[in-house]
């Protein structure tokens, strides 16, 4: 199988190419220097090129604050950039797996978010990548629509990184009013792999269970056997531009092992 993957130097690309590598595929790596996905031209002629069984596009604007600044970039990556790939990808019959997010809901259900939920997005990231979802639905005929949520990898910026870096502070407070589920970028990649096997549609793939992000913290700072002065509080205690779902766990058909046991082996490889 030949799959090209966009946005493959982003942290999710930087671990997800080697999976698919181990898989068996034959990986065709882009990112915006060989492929810029808001020129439609380039995308075509790059995908026509290639000729791929299976495109996976990682590419995205993933600054959910800086969204809420400038909708216009996040809006010409997330929902143009994403349309022209799925135009190419829908006209030659090429198989499209988009990676979505948690944030297209809005966070006022009770219980695990399933994949045929209503989404209702309440801030401008999730917004422009629920307008790639729809672009991916128009057309294209193969797909597979990923959601996943709170992200961390090897190679970016992320939650439990930040976490570590902050360690030796005298205090570090955590909001433990939004509940969500910790995905490693390695169980995401793993995860997309099983989706070949599976129907075409739209799934939820991240860590099993839940948590908040104080909880996530404690269990990083924990099995990282760091002793850090770490207080609680809540949301409205730390205003950002971006307002996030209160509850956002997503039920994924146990595509992801556990979070807790994703973040030992993560901490595990990281020292």
């Amino acid at each position: 199988m030949k799959v090209l993957v966009t946005g493959a130097k982003g942290m999710l690309g930087q671990d997800l190419c080697p999976i698919l590598e181990d898989s068996g595929a034959y990986v065709i790596e882009t990112d915006i220097e060989n492929m810029n996905i808001t020129d439609f031209d380039a995308v075509e002629r790059k995908i026509q090129s290639e000729n791929p069984d299976v495109v996976i596009h990682c590419a995205a604007y993933t600054n959910v604050d800086g969204a809420e600044e400038d909708i216009k970039t996040a809006r010409l990556i997330n929902f143009n950039g994403t349309e022209n790939v799925a135009k190419v990808c829908g006209k030659l019959g090429i198989t499209l797996v988009y990676i979505s997010t948690d944030y297209v809901f809005d966070g006022e259900k009770k219980e695990p978010y399933l994949p045929n939920d209503i989404p209702n997005p309440i801030n401008n990231y999730g917004l422009t990548k629920l307008e790639g979802e729809s672009a991916v639905q128009k057309f294209c005929e193969k797909f597979y629509i990923v959601r996943t949520s709170w992200l961390y990898g090897h190679h970016g910026k992320n939650f439990v990184e930040t976490m570590l870096s902050l360690s030796d502070k005298p205090e570090i407070k955590v909001v433990d009013d939004q509940i969500g589920c910790p995905t490693w970028t390695c169980e995401l990649g793993a995860g997309i792999v099983k989706l070949f096997e599976k129907p075409y549609g739209i799934y939820h793939v991240c860590g099993t269970g839940s948590t908040s992000w104080f909880d996530f913290a404690k269990e990083i700072f924990e099995k990282s056997n760091l002793n850090v002065n770490l207080k609680s509080c809540k949301t409205n205690e730390f205003p950002r531009p971006a307002k996030r779902p209160k509850y956002s766990v997503m039920a994924n058909d146990r595509i992801c092992r556990n979070w807790k046991t994703a973040l030992k082996d993560y901490l595990e490889l990281r020292f």
